[in-house]
């Protein structure tokens, strides 16, 4: 099974958003409440039935329930009036490691403890990286390391590369985690909690998973047999008859990244295909025999998601040749238009006898010209026939189209980025920046292509979705281009 890479960036923005914009007052008898709430959680109550059994809101129990999740001396200080209300939002969103060392700067005389908007900072990366958090071995890091001369801590001083080697030994835990049978691994982005009560512990024969937290001190946290309530109810309803919850799996490419490929894809190959007019009229007999759903004849009307995929086929290479070569059809035909089209009339019959007319006085050759260019206008972008034709045709992507900015914005699963990365930049580079957010990742795969900020500049790289034959990059499945290869792949078998 894949490691699913959670891939939104402002998750931690958003909790403490909703922890911390939200809690203007702040009733510490809403610490005692916890065990109650905690208690029906345990039970398998859901935030939302918990609300509607008090007649509170949904937000007022996960407040709790966050405030509960404090260790017991922050609960009982912020009872005291010890500790302001600021104070304690923030440590709603701190580690129990980083709970732990809080508390013992409070006990220490003669040292400061953060409160207010300076605990914040020292949540979220505030602080020297120590080495006690390293999951690799201290003497792998190369750079320098500090000690404190009065106590026994040391700290990485290169936090960069301490970040490095941190993301190449969280990858391997991963990989170790997969390879022992676990179905699958959660890592979430630095800073964001893992909210036990918001989950069930699932073991790994039922399907649970592995939940990594990273914290901005670099510390690391697995969670190992967890489930989110909702997947966990799932699992129980399909368990009857299965072990394992029947969770459809997460589409490998997004709607509009899905249209992406079919338009660059459904472009290339029709560009490629008005250099071989006699498939071109085999295509036609073939659907003029069984028909298709753009036969009656119309277009391929080349509707885009949205104005990102408008703009980047717009300056498509393969559309600016077919469109140069339908200038010419246009022109044989004796067409006033010449950025018109050529297929997809309205049916007048004095419409269809004039191009027959016209037809009748040019040679075979600008006949078939015609005709190769009308199959081409009336394929039907992100089909099975896209599949097959540019297959037959081995075309090669690479001439037609290159990474652009559409593509990249596109782009939004971190697993599926990291393996991109892989390709561009080796595994090393990838298991790098594992835990780095989608945007850093894209970043460096653009400075790979354009060999800027150190890196090698690389060439040629085609993504596996735009090969001739498509591949996919997991097996979580949803990609339609691959499946429609699979599908007619023995027919076209080359003996």
């Amino acid at each position: 099974m894949p490691c699913a890479i959670m891939e939104d960036g402002d998750d931690a923005d958003a909790l403490e958003a909703s922890l911390i914009e939200n809690l203007d007052r702040l009733d510490p008898d809403e610490v005692s409440q916890w065990e109650t709430y905690s208690r029906l959680v345990r039970q398998g109550r859901t935030v939302p039935d918990i609300a509607a059994t008090f007649g509170i809101t949904d937000l007022k129990v996960k407040r709790i329930l966050a405030l509960g999740d404090l260790l017991p001396k922050i609960r009982e200080a912020y009872r005291r009036e010890e500790i302001d209300a600021e104070t304690v939002r923030h440590l709603t969103m701190a580690s129990k490691a980083q709970q732990k060392d809080w508390l013992a700067l409070c006990a220490d005389p003669d040292q400061y403890a953060p409160r207010g908007f300076q605990l914040k900072q020292w949540l979220f990366g505030g602080q020297s990286i120590s080495t006690k958090v390293a999951l690799f071995a201290i003497e792998e890091y190369p750079g320098l390391i500090t000690s404190d001369l009065f106590g026994e801590d040391s700290y990485f001083a290169d936090a960069d590369l301490f970040w490095q080697k941190q993301n190449e030994a969280i990858a391997t835990r991963r990989d170790t985690y997969l390879n022992d049978g676990w179905s699958e691994v959660v890592l979430l982005e630095p800073g964001q909690y893992f909210h036990a009560w918001d989950h069930e512990k699932t073991p790994k024969k039922k399907g649970g998973k592995v939940v990594i937290a990273v914290t901005y001190r670099g510390e690391v946290e697995c969670h190992e047999g967890w489930l989110s309530r909702k997947e966990a109810r799932r699992a129980r309803e399909g368990g009857e008859q299965e072990e394992t919850a029947a969770k459809p799996p997460r589409p490998e490419l997004t709607g509009p990244m899905q249209n992406y490929v079919d338009l660059h894809r459904h472009a290339a190959v029709r560009a490629a295909m008005l250099d071989h007019p006699a498939v071109a009229l085999r295509l036609v007999v073939a659907h003029a025999i069984t028909g298709s759903g753009l036969w009656q004849v119309r277009r391929e009307p080349q509707r885009a998601a949205n104005e990102t995929v408008t703009a980047s086929l717009a300056g498509c290479k393969a559309e600016a040749a077919f469109g140069k070569k339908r200038r010419e059809v246009l022109a044989l035909l004796g067409s006033p238009d010449e950025d018109g089209v050529v297929a997809g009339g309205n049916g007048d019959a004095f419409a269809i006898a004039g191009v027959f007319a016209r037809l009748l006085a040019l040679c075979d050759d600008d006949v078939m010209r015609v005709l190769t260019l009308v199959m081409a206008e009336t394929l039907a972008a992100g089909s099975t026939v896209i599949e097959a034709l540019g297959n037959h045709l081995n075309v090669d992507m690479g001439t037609w189209w290159q990474p652009d900015d559409a593509f990249f914005d596109l782009l939004r699963d971190k697993e599926i980025a990291n393996s991109m990365l892989a390709e561009v930049g080796g595994k090393l580079v990838a298991d790098g920046n594992v835990a780095e957010k989608v945007k850093t990742q894209k970043k460096i795969i653009r400075d790979f292509l354009a060999g800027e900020n150190g890196r090698q500049k690389i060439e040629t790289w085609l993504p596996r979705w735009m090969k001739f034959p498509a591949e996919s990059y997991t097996s979580r499945g949803g990609f339609r281009t691959a499946d429609q290869w699979a599908q007619v792949q023995p027919l076209f078998v080359r003996k």
